[in-house]
């Protein structure tokens, strides 16, 4: 008995031990590893996240085919352990031959198109600039002042695309060409990336039971059941969001290609691969496709530029009120406001993924804070709902009785 509080005093000194020795073992690993270190986990790993991206985009294809297969499968088979395992087969090579399909089309439409339209931008562009500029002078040879400021922003704006184009845009394009398609070491990742997702899709199960069994053996049962909630949540927000939004793209891309081609507007397949890419980022996506797509079309014809505008603004209307709403439905419950936010915030930190991916993440983290303000509030006894703290002036400490002030807002 008399060893109990030297016994409790030894338990708190290990623990404090404990928790200053892996302070500094975090903070020692923080400042020695360097990019080089990160770059080469990265690399070393890129076989698993292509794997895991392929898998990850290919679940709800696997799930369709799966839940369709199986209950046929479970009538034929022997066992019911044996008709899943056929399911799971099958459903794996449909939902690859299919990714492979769609992948080899897209490249074999989308790609030699897209070459030709950038070559021939770099070849036409002193062109389209001098018949720009006399279009300009003409058009402001009755009023020479604002023809001088005119023409000066107007040189600017050239000499700065020009620049892009020659020293910015062509060698990115051909480093990511050539780092992409021409190396050795990609098809490598590719190839071990595919049958790293098919393990995936067909054990996908399995790693799901593994984990919920390491959880609950190192987690008491309620905080392990809220984690599981979370992930599923988690889960549902990215996978709606990300293939609605890759299938809402998808269909856009094509729509502007086939306007396009029907206005006879220049450069369809380069705009319209533009649009459905910037598509993808949610807010921002259309202006920021539009903008760059409309002035290579006024650099050949500054009338096809105007029905361009038009017909992306209506495009853009069907895609927001039709489209996106009809796939997408409500898959983040954000707000406006909070959208923006997320885009502006993660595309700063992140850059184009940032600006995709932040949406999502957003959503998650709203929830998961929105989650916790509930539960305390039901511990306190108070009111969830947002509309009940409006016109709130105080709460009284002892009962918890909710004081109002007189409402000033109108009735919306």
């Amino acid at each position: 008995m008399k060893e109990g509080p030297y016994k409790k005093y030894f338990c708190w000194g290990l623990t404090i031990l404990a928790v200053v020795a892996t302070s500094i073992l975090f903070f020692f690993a923080i400042f020695k590893i360097d990019g080089s270190f990160v770059k080469q986990t990265a690399a070393t790993l890129m076989p698993f996240i292509y794997g895991l991206v392929i898998a990850y985009l290919l679940i709800p294809t696997f799930n369709y085919f799966y839940n369709r297969l199986y209950p046929v499968l479970k009538r034929k088979a022997k066992t019911p352990l044996r008709a899943a395992r056929i399911a799971k087969g099958l459903s794996t090579a449909i939902s690859m031959l299919l990714g492979f399909l769609v992948v080899g089309a897209l490249i074999s439409m989308v790609l030699p198109q897209l070459i030709s339209s950038i070559m021939g931008l770099v070849d036409t562009l002193p062109d389209s600039i001098r018949n720009v500029t006399n279009w300009l002078q003409n058009l402001l040879a009755d009023n020479p002042e604002i023809e001088q400021t005119a023409m000066q922003f107007y040189q600017e704006g050239i000499n700065t695309l020009t620049v892009w184009v020659k020293n910015d845009m062509i060698p990115q394009l051909t480093t990511l060409m050539s780092s992409l398609v021409g190396t050795f070491n990609f098809f490598k990742n590719l190839l071990i990336g595919i049958i790293i997702a098919v393990y995936v899709l067909n054990s996908k199960e399995l790693f799901a039971a593994q984990a919920k069994k390491l959880l609950y053996s190192v987690v008491k049962v309620p905080q392990a059941n809220l984690i599981i909630d979370n992930i599923r949540f988690t889960h549902r927000v990215f996978g709606g969001f990300i293939n609605g939004k890759l299938l809402d793209s998808l269909i856009i891309g094509v729509i502007c290609f086939v306007g396009m081609s029907i206005l006879k507007l220049p450069y369809s397949m380069l705009i319209s691969v533009i649009i459905g890419v910037t598509n993808i980022i949610p807010f921002f996506g259309p202006f920021i496709g539009a903008i760059p797509s409309t002035f290579l079309i006024l650099l050949i014809n500054p009338m096809q530029a105007l029905y361009f505008l038009i017909f992306v603004f209506a495009l853009q209307q069907f895609d927001g009120n039709i489209l996106g709403p009809k796939i997408l439905g409500d898959s983040t419950g954000l707000s406006s406001f909070w959208v923006m936010f997320a885009i502006l915030l993660f595309g700063g930190l992140f850059g184009f993924v940032g600006m995709v991916l932040g949406v999502p993440l957003f959503a998650v983290f709203y929830s998961f804070v929105s989650g916790m303000v509930c539960r305390s509030l039901r511990k306190k006894v108070l009111p969830e709902k947002t509309s009940a703290y409006y016109d709130l002036d105080h709460i009284d400490s002892k009962d918890h009785g909710m004081n109002y002030e007189k409402s000033t807002r109108t009735a919306a």
